[in-house]
Order: C-alpha cells, then sequence, then structure tokens
C-alpha cells in the first residue's frame, strides 16, 4: 500500500491501543462513526466492585456505549446513561465526563440473578428487564440538561441504542458492543476488556458539507418519518459489513481499531481520524461530600448519620470511603 493511500485514509501513523475512541468517516457510503477500545480502564471498573460475571458484562455494554456516545461531545460536560428496570440488574449508572473520564456501577438483586443464571437467562436483555434508559448531557451550571428516554422491555443495549437515536435525533445509528474476559500469560486473574462501534448515516443533504468529527451535525431529515423513505444503498452497505464484525474482532488486542476499520471498509474507502484518550476517572472528593453534608442536612441528621463518632460516605462509582466528623461542620 503506497504512502500517499495510507495518508489519504488516515492510516499513516501508528495503531491505537487501548482505552480510545477512533472516529471516523465513510465518505463514499455517506456514513460515519466512532470505535472504541478499553481495556485498563473498563477492568478497573468491573473489578472494582467484584460484580458477578454477567453482572460485569452488561456494565461492561453500557459502558462502552456511554463512551461511544459521549465522546461526541464538543463540550466540556457530562452524558448520563442510566437505566431502572425490573430485571436482576435494576440500576446502572455511567458517566462520561468529557472530554475522556469514565466510572460507572452497577445494582443487583442478588437472589432473582441466581434465578436468571439456573435459568440460563442471563443475556443483557434478560438482566435488563423492563424500565427505561435515560441519557442525559449536562452541560455544567446554569445551563439546561437535555435528556431522552427510551423504554427497555425486553431488548438489548445494542437495540435500545437504535431506538433512542431514532426517536431522539432521527439519526439512522447501528451500534455492535462486545466484553469478555481474557487471559494473559503470567497474568493471576483474566482482565475485562470491551470493543463498539457506531455508525451513523449522512443525509444526502449532508453528504457535501460533512460535520465536523467527532461532534453532532444537523440530522433533522423529514424523511425519517416518512414511511416510504427508502433507504440509501450506502447506508445498507456500512450496516452490512458492520453486522460482519465479530465479538472477538471488538475486544482483540491484536486487532486495533484502525485494522478492524480497514478490514471493514478498505473497498469503499475510509477516513480515520486521530484517536483521543479515555481513562477511568471517579469524580468523587472529600470537599463535594463535605459541601453535599453541610449544606443538605441538619446537625441533628449528621448525628443520626454517625456511627463510633463518624460519617463514613461510600462512593458508589469508586468505592472510596470518606469519613467525617458530625460536629466539626460549618454552617
Amino acid at each position: 500500500m503506497t504512502e500517499n493511500l495510507l495518508s489519504s485514509m488516515g492510516l499513516d501513523r501508528p495503531e491505537t491501543g487501548d482505552d480510545a475512541v477512533v472516529p471516523f468517516t465513510l465518505e463514499k457510503l455517506d456514513s460515519r462513526g466512532r470505535v472504541v477500545r478499553l481495556g485498563h480502564a473498563l477492568d478497573t471498573i468491573l473489578s472494582r466492585h467484584d460484580y458477578p460475571v454477567p453482572v460485569a458484562r452488561l456494565l461492561g455494554e453500557a459502558v462502552v456505549l456511554a463512551a461511544l456516545i459521549g465522546s461526541s461531545l464538543k463540550f466540556d460536560g457530562r452524558f448520563i446513561l442510566q437505566t431502572q428496570t425490573d430485571g436482576p440488574v435494576n440500576l446502572i449508572v455511567v458517566d462520561f465526563d468529557a472530554p475522556d473520564g469514565m466510572r460507572g456501577y452497577a445494582r443487583f438483586d442478588q437472589d432473582a440473578l441466581v434465578k436468571a443464571a439456573e435459568a440460563g437467562k442471563t443475556s443483557s436483555a434478560d438482566l435488563l428487564g423492563n424500565g427505561h434508559l435515560a441519557m442525559t448531557i449536562d452541560q455544567g451550571p446554569h445551563t439546561e440538561r437535555y435528556q431522552g428516554i427510551v423504554a427497555l422491555d425486553g431488548k438489548s443495549l445494542e437495540m435500545v441504542a437504535l431506538t433512542y437515536f431514532q426517536q431522539s435525533e432521527q439519526i439512522p445509528t447501528q451500534v455492535r458492543l462486545a466484553v469478555a474476559q481474557m487471559s494473559t500469560k503470567g497474568d493471576h486473574r483474566p482482565r475485562w476488556r470491551a470493543g463498539g462501534m457506531l455508525i451513523q448515516h449522512l443525509p444526502a443533504h449532508g453528504g457535501a458539507a460533512m460535520a465536523d468529527l467527532p461532534g453532532n451535525g444537523d440530522f433533522d431529515d423529514p424523511r425519517m418519518s416518512d414511511p416510504d423513505f427508502v433507504e440509501a444503498d450506502g447506508w445498507t452497505e456500512a450496516k452490512v459489513m458492520l453486522g460482519t464484525v465479530e465479538d472477538l474482532e471488538l475486544v482483540d488486542p491484536d486487532v486495533s481499531p484502525e485494522r478492524l476499520l480497514f478490514r471493514l471498509f478498505h473497498e469503499t474507502g475510509v477516513r480515520v481520524f486521530p484517536p483521543k484518550a479515555l481513562v477511568e476517572r471517579c469524580t468523587c472528593s472529600a470537599e463535594r461530600i463535605e459541601d453535599m453534608l453541610a449544606n443538605s442536612f441538619s446537625d441533628e441528621d449528621r448525628q443520626e448519620m454517625a456511627v463510633n463518632g463518624e460519617i463514613e460516605v461510600v462512593c458508589e462509582f469508586c468505592s472510596t470511603a470518606y469519613r467525617f466528623n458530625p460536629n466539626h461542620f460549618h454552617q
């Protein structure tokens, strides 16, 4: 392959490793997308709580999905993915703190999880059950939050994400998520890894003026709600190509995002943009919790919260324990 061709495709640079998002465009197919590959960052999030394997895998999918969507934000803020359901895993919260921070946790019913495992019902759809998925964009103080909510009715996170984009953004979208444990020689335990890919269709009128990547373009196309709308051939081809991706390809450390994109789209052409690093980062702090205790609770409340003369607050995300003397709060 010539140097000029590599350069034109954005592949004239080292391949991307773990904990990164790689944006790309498929100009001939009128599509764009992002690939996420997670290693150490995800393993830290999942291993910290010692979740049962099915719960860890589901939370891993949610973290990947949040990274795929949150990494498109063009401003400093937070993208929050939250599920509340009647399933064995009844709550998931993932924060993507733009431009690169991730944290997440899951709450589950141990008895319900055991019954589900005994019945062989441990897919993401089975563990979620019925409820809703909320995706929230928080641009910080003095701004209104944007929130989109879709029903969780026995579908996987992949399928629910498609519904979200169709209903809330009117953007034809396809998503693939994969999470696995992989062992390395000499390591004392398997490590969690994950990968995901998201592709979106650019309407015909946007083909010549493509939105900046990563980011959100203007996709308010009335044709999307037209029952007689015929899907573009390019978008059909892009979806078919994505459908051929195996879970192992998404998580394999030896298959970089660039290598995977080249495998899929070298015949039609793919333009790969520089990667952006992702990190596991919790936003909790002693100062924030102290401020919350001082301003949201009365002296009587704080005294009742104390055990052996201390108030202990444990972060649900990172499990860090903070301890405070209930008698030392400023008013």
